[in-house]
């Protein structure tokens, strides 16, 4: 809620704008009269899908679901929209330096290990920088984002 989605979808257009070749994603919140029930997923190039949406407690079903407090993670949704996207930043010649957005590399995104696969690759790749969020760690580390965090090519800006 500092403002990291808004500072991303800013400094995308900039970039759009001045005709720096750049694709990815960022989360937006999902609200319903002034409540806040879930995140969706969407591309710079346009598509839109659920990330989260917010889940009774009690709804217990058989098939194993992924949860982050009160939202359930839509995995196939975000794998849909994600993943294309990031293979084809991972298969683009490394002739032009291109800019990946990832925002965000949290808890609910990282349920998905094609992502996490995906995420690594790109990171790995010369021809792409990314710009990408992370969050402050709370609780328990999550490993990639500590993987991110303490790599030597990464630079962290904190958003206040």
């Amino acid at each position: 809620g500092v403002g990291k989605t808004t500072l991303i979808q800013k400094v995308s257009q900039a970039l759009k704008s001045s005709g720096v070749p750049i694709d990815g994603f960022y989360t937006q919140e999902v609200r319903e009269g002034g409540r806040r029930t879930g995140f969706d997923v969407v591309t710079l190039s346009g598509n839109r899908g659920p990330l989260s949406r917010v889940s009774p407690s009690s709804d217990s079903s058989s098939r194993r679901e992924y949860r982050v407090g009160q939202y359930v993670v839509d995995l196939v949704s975000f794998e849909q929209l994600v993943l294309p996207m990031l293979r084809n930043v991972n298969h683009g010649g490394d002739t032009e330096k291109r800019i990946c957005v990832i925002d965000e590399i949290g808890k609910m995104e990282l349920f998905s290990q094609a992502f996490i696969q995906a995420v690594r690759q790109t990171l790995a790749g010369s021809g792409t920088v990314v710009l990408g969020t992370i969050p402050i760690p709370k609780g328990k580390p999550l490993d990639l984002v500590e993987e991110i965090r303490s790599r030597k090519d990464v630079k962290v800006f904190n958003v206040s």
